[in-house]
């Protein structure tokens, strides 16, 4: 071997070496590329989320107005149910107030005619006072018939002496 060889071999190591450094420039620029392409590609998807995002917040918003609207004239509409409904059971409580009044105090002529009977019931009583026509009356017997007390030592009146005075009370 001869001293071409050496030469020829560092000659080889240095085009070699010197390929290689150039395939690193190389590389290190197409890492420096990937990586601008990737913060340029990372803005648009941020770009792009945002505004997916602000869209759907937009829908999301205008749906929700959709359903608190509906929900409010849903609100306006059971109010209205719910005035109807209490109205309708205060008239009923009402008609059934009045007809009990009707049905359980009476008339005004009802009331006269009471009084004019109570009046009647008052003489009655005072003429039998006067006459001591107070006596002692009870209900006798399992079927509960009017007994009245009498004075046995008295004497009896009547073909058969069926009569008897009435003991005062």
């Amino acid at each position: 071997m001869g001293e071409s060889e050496p030469m020829a071999d560092t000659l080889k190591v240095g085009l070699l070496m010197e390929a290689a450094q150039a395939q690193q420039r190389l590389g290190e620029e197409a890492l420096a590329r990937l990586s601008e392409h990737l913060r340029g590609l990372d803005d648009l998807v941020r770009t792009e989320v945002a505004r997916t995002v602000a869209e759907s917040l937009a829908t999301l918003q205008s749906e929700t107005e959709q359903v608190a609207g509906a929900l409010r004239q849903l609100r306006r509409a059971a109010d209205v149910r719910l005035f109807l409904c209490s109205l309708a059971v205060t008239a009923a409580s009402l008609a059934i107030g009045l007809a009990a009044v009707r049905v359980l105090v009476p008339s005004r002529a009802q009331i006269e005619t009471l009084r004019a009977r109570r009046t009647a019931f008052a003489a009655d009583i005072r003429r039998l006072r006067q006459f001591g026509g107070e006596v002692d009356l009870r209900r006798c017997g399992r079927r509960g018939r009017l007994c009245v007390r009498v004075d046995r030592a008295g004497p009896g009146y009547g073909r058969g002496g069926e009569f008897l005075l009435v003991e005062p009370p």
